[in-house]
């Protein structure tokens, strides 16, 4: 068996996410000034966590933020990005390049609610979830092939502690789950840590599908709108995956969610905005 850290961090703010307007695949915008300072804010947030992985959307603003958050790392700067398109944010067809409140002014004239709505040209919200099915399967291979030979488990790592790992059982109540707790929650005892830098929209499939679909355990209390709400601008999401062996390779065994869309890393940089 082999159990890993899966955490999610959505790229930074760009000029479009200032304006609320949708980029999804076609408008590939930079970062702008405060994007670069919450990615700083994320990177020294998680500069201590030694990730063996790291996975990035090759969108420019989740290519931008990986290098920032990398180059702010302990043990991490320099380390080379897996750059996945199956990582892609949603794809909003017509409606990219337009004002959100464009979406929902389309989904109301058709009779649909704004989250189950797709705008002609765009993908539904199950060709998210079958690309995200298809990056599980690419990320548990190279998890296994890389790790899973040394038969790497939550049990065998009970020294990690001694790298500043903060105990599961230590995570911060349901209701401060998204604006309390250390950037090592979770990680007792598990050795091996993979980053995965995407959007907001399809961090937020993602997450469903672990939670409805895969039915990972959830923290203690946890509320259903905290786990499935929107996820801000360096928004950090974090599950600890298990994968056994199987004869059509591996699989997943066990799953459980530490904290989903946390952000108080750049709350005091936009307090003073």
């Amino acid at each position: 068996m082999l159990t890993f850290s899966l955490t999610f961090i959505r790229h930074g703010e760009t000029q479009y996410n200032r304006e609320k307007l949708l980029q999804g695949q076609g408008v590939d915008m930079p970062l702008s000034e405060t994007g670069v300072q919450q990615c700083e804010a994320a990177g020294q947030y998680l500069r201590d966590i030694t990730f063996n992985t790291v996975f990035v959307s090759n969108l420019q603003r989740a290519v931008q933020t990986a290098e920032i958050i990398l180059r702010n790392n302990t043990h991490c700067s320099g380390m080379e990005m897996f750059l996945e398109p199956l990582l892609r944010e949603r794809g909003f067809g017509i409606a990219e390049g337009r004002l959100k409140e464009d979406l929902k002014n389309m989904a109301n004239a058709a009779g649909q609610s704004c989250r189950g709505y797709t705008p002609p040209g765009g993908e539904t919200l199950e060709q998210v979830k079958l690309r995200f099915k298809k990056f599980l399967k690419v990320l548990f291979k190279q998890m296994w092939d890389e790790h899973g030979w040394s038969g790497l488990d939550a049990s065998a790592g009970a020294s990690r502690a001694a790298n500043g790992s903060v105990a599961a059982g230590s995570v911060a109540a349901a209701s401060d789950a998204a604006c309390l707790g250390s950037a090592h929650d979770g990680l007792q005892g598990v050795l091996v840590h993979t980053l995965v830098v995407s959007h907001g929209a399809y961090i937020r499939v993602a997450i469903r599908h672990l939670v409805e679909d895969l039915r990972c355990s959830l923290p203690t209390g946890v509320k259903t709108s905290q786990l499935f709400s929107p996820c801000p601008n360096t928004g950090i999401s974090r599950f600890i995956l298990t994968l056994s062996q199987s004869e059509c390779g591996p699989v997943l065994s066990d799953a459980r969610c530490v904290f989903t869309n946390r952000k108080e890393h750049p709350e005091d940089l936009t307090a003073t905005q």
